[in-house]
């Protein structure tokens, strides 16, 4: 019978390292900069191995080294294991600080939806830290670093826990001292005001900008290519409570000034998208109790914002 120290023999997990970085450089020279080691060190620890398991790992050609079928067979499982040792270094890190949440959310919806409800997430669970940070990178969850993130998109992450928050529409906005001084009833009179352009990189084809939004309603005489960009959906609406024009907003994150008066919505037009609001982790981070908190109380924001909405629009008759 097969004793568990017989079981759970492995080789050195240095050879291991050595052995993955040659093979996805195919380089011993780069490897050895990644691990900060020497050439030689690789290449010994590269023996180590072959020594161990009792067969050669590459092929020394003319045009460099070539992976064997063995290499090749053992590879991705051990690609694998390097990741499962990280997301279990990363757990024992979060057992040790159960205080630390950290997620990540792009800037806009950082600042135009998240932030300003953190207070109750804090005031509900004053035992943890939320650590946020906004950008527009993809997250690699593979490091550790992060345990959770806000998404824009499509909904597909493959390998992540996904859960829907939100969906997204647009509509038209504009401050209401823009509009006491120059009126817009119609879409038509829109020539006579500035275009606001959302220019953030967000990759969703359904999303009208305003030629897009011109075209599909059959207005002529307005061009949709004329006025300010901005790079980040949060300016365009800072943008247009400020006065500065008439803009294209996404709702969810300009209900807000709506909500205060800050800005309004001339006419109601407004254009269903196809991406939406997602919160997405490893499924490992979701047994941290600090991420088990933290979701359930976004999902119940998030349905409480969307039930609003929909108060909204059936009390205005849309």
């Amino acid at each position: 019978m097969e004793r568990p120290n017989e079981r759970r023999r492995l080789p050195p997990l240095n050879a291991l390292r050595a052995f993955e970085a040659a093979a996805r450089h195919l380089n011993f020279s780069r490897a050895a900069d990644e691990l900060s080691v020497t050439p030689g060190a690789v290449s010994q620890q590269i023996q180590n191995l072959e020594d161990y398991v009792g067969a050669a790992l590459f092929k020394r050609t003319p045009k460099g080294l070539l992976l064997t079928d063995a290499a090749q067979t053992a590879l991705p499982a051990l690609r694998e294991a390097f990741d499962r040792l990280a997301e279990a270094a990363s757990l024992l890190t979060a057992a040790v600080d159960g205080r630390r949440l950290t997620l990540t959310a792009a800037p806009s919806f950082a600042a135009k939806w998240l932030v300003p409800r953190l207070g109750k997430f804090e005031q509900a669970h004053p035992q943890v830290d939320v650590w946020l940070s906004a950008g527009m990178e993809v997250v690699d969850f593979a490091t550790g670093e992060v345990d959770m993130a806000i998404r824009y998109g499509s909904g597909r992450y493959p390998g992540l826990e996904v859960i829907r928050l939100m969906h997204e529409t647009v509509v038209p906005v504009a401050s209401p001292e823009l509009l006491e001084a120059n009126a817009l009833e119609r879409p038509e009179d829109l020539a006579h005001h500035i275009l606001l352009h959302d220019g953030s990189p967000d990759a969703d084809d359904s999303c009208p900008d305003w030629a897009m939004w011109l075209a599909a309603r059959g207005i002529k005489g307005v061009d949709g290519a004329r006025g300010p960009r901005f790079n980040q959906s949060s300016l365009v609406i800072e943008a247009a409570a400020n006065g500065r024009g008439i803009a294209l907003a996404k709702r969810t994150l300009a209900q807000a000034d709506l909500d205060s008066g800050r800005l309004v919505i001339p006419f109601e037009a407004s254009t269903a998208v196809d991406f939406a609001y997602y919160v997405v982790h490893p499924k490992a981070k979701g047994r941290l109790p600090q991420v088990k908190a933290f979701v359930n109380w976004l999902k119940a924001e998030a349905d409480a914002h969307e039930a609003a909405l929909q108060t909204l629009d059936n009390g205005a008759g849309i």
